[in-house]
Formats: C-alpha cells, structure tokens, sequence
C-alpha cells in the first residue's frame, strides 16, 4: 500500500483539544489556507477518507475527497458539499454541533471537504451518552438538526464527546435529500416537544437562510430544508421512527 494510502499508527489519532491547540476561528483560517500533508487513511470509512496535517502539524483534519467517493444511486457525487452544509447550518443556527469544515479545491487528491480532527472519548457515543441527563440538551438539538437536515446516517458513533465535554456531531455527506431520508438513532425523543428556544433558532433560519449554506444545496434541497423547519414548527413535537429504514446500518 502506498505510503500516503497507509492507516494512522495505532496510539497516533491525536486532534484538536480545546485550549491546548488554536482557537475555533483559527482553525477555520487554517482549514481554508494551511498546507494539507496526508498522514494516513482512515480505514473504518465507507469511501476514502484521509487524516491530514494541516500547517506543519499544528492541527489535523478529515480529508474527504470527492475522488474517493463512491457512486449512490440516490445521493448525487459530491458528497464533501453536504459535510460542508452541515457546518454551515450548524453554524446559522448556533448550536456549534459540527466541527469547522470547509471545501478546498486543492487538497492532495483535489477538491473535497477538510474537517477538524477533534480529540474525543472514542469509547463514548450516542448510546453511552444518552445515559447521562446533563447531555439531553444538547443531544435534543441534534436530533432537530438530524431532521431538518434529513440525516440519512446518523449512527451511534457519529456523536463524539471531546475532552471537554462538548459532543459534535460527524459524517454528514448523506444529508439534505429532498425526499424523507431520516435514518438514525436518535429516536429517543419521539413525541416529546422540542424545546422553545430549539425552534425559535430554525424559524428565525428558515425566514433568512444565509448565502454560505443555500449556495451548497439546491433549489429543492433548500426548499425541503425549510418545509422540514415548518412542519416541526407546525407538530411542535419529535417525529417518530417512519417508513421502511428509519435506522441505519450498522447502529454504531
């Protein structure tokens, strides 16, 4: 196997910490700007996913070219936009779920989507975090975001929990299709209302959603996206499981 094609060395998959490394903001600058080095794929990824070293070292990031991508017979290429959508809505909404992503037409295998590698508790995810009711909050607003993005795979271990405490949320080139595509795990609150400020944040979205994340999706994505905002607002409650695959595969 080629060198820059190798898996990272077990015990090597350090990442951004809070307070040890840049902040938030830097490390979108860097994202955007820095060298990208390829350290190694990542082997437990459906398509070819790289961890990269941006700047010399001083960060790491999930590389995800649109190369390495392979064809879905629903989801057209170009996957590394929707990672990239997902921060972005993330980010309008104010939640802060998604770690800094960007495009990049010049990465070592061309364009793709470059995210910010985060240092987690990679023993933790959804299942194991769902135990503990000071995460519910924050566990609530991902499972509003899953819908209004109509997550597609939204598995156990796509919720990490950084050393700080903080969960994001990963993996979303499957989002934003426009017909009902919700599979996830996160069915724990079904029927339960979703908490006033939650929806305040996606009506105030849906009546101006900024240029940075409707210039990634089309007009009927985007228009989906909003009627999904809609229709929360409208029940006011979780939706429940639906339809032939409301689960992903595999759970974790």
């Amino acid at each position: 196997m080629p060198e820059d094609e190798r898996p990272p060395a077990a015990g090597d998959l350090t990442g951004w910490v809070p307070g040890a490394g840049p902040g938030l903001a830097d490390a979108l600058d860097a994202l955007a700007d820095a060298d990208v080095t390829v350290e190694g794929r990542l082997p437990w990824s459906s398509n070819l996913t790289f961890l990269v070293s941006l700047d010399g070292g001083r960060l790491r990031a999930v590389y995800k070219p649109l190369r390495g991508e392979q064809p879905l017979w629903d989801f057209p290429g170009g996957l590394y936009r929707r990672e990239v959508a997902a921060y972005a809505l993330s980010e309008a909404l104010g939640w802060g779920l998604v770690p800094p992503t960007v495009a990049r037409e010049d990465g070592p295998f061309g364009e793709g989507s470059l995210q910010l590698f985060v240092e987690a508790d990679y023993e933790q995810h959804y299942f194991t975090l769902l135990e503990e009711e000071r995460f519910g909050g924050v566990l609530r607003a991902m499972c509003a975001f899953d819908v209004v993005a109509n997550n597609a795979d939204r598995k156990s271990g796509h919720v990490l929990r950084g050393t700080d405490d903080r969960l994001w949320g990963i993996d979303h080139g499957l989002c934003f299709h426009p017909s009902p595509k919700l599979r996830t795990v996160i069915w724990d609150f079904a029927g339960d209302a979703v908490p006033a400020p939650l929806l305040d944040d996606l009506v105030a979205l849906a009546g101006d959603v900024p240029d940075d994340l409707a210039r990634l999706l089309s007009a009927a994505e985007l228009e989906r996206m909003v009627e999904r905002i809609g229709d929360l607002g409208r029940t006011g409650t979780f939706p429940g499981p639906d339809g032939d695959r409301p689960y992903p595969w595999p759970l974790v």
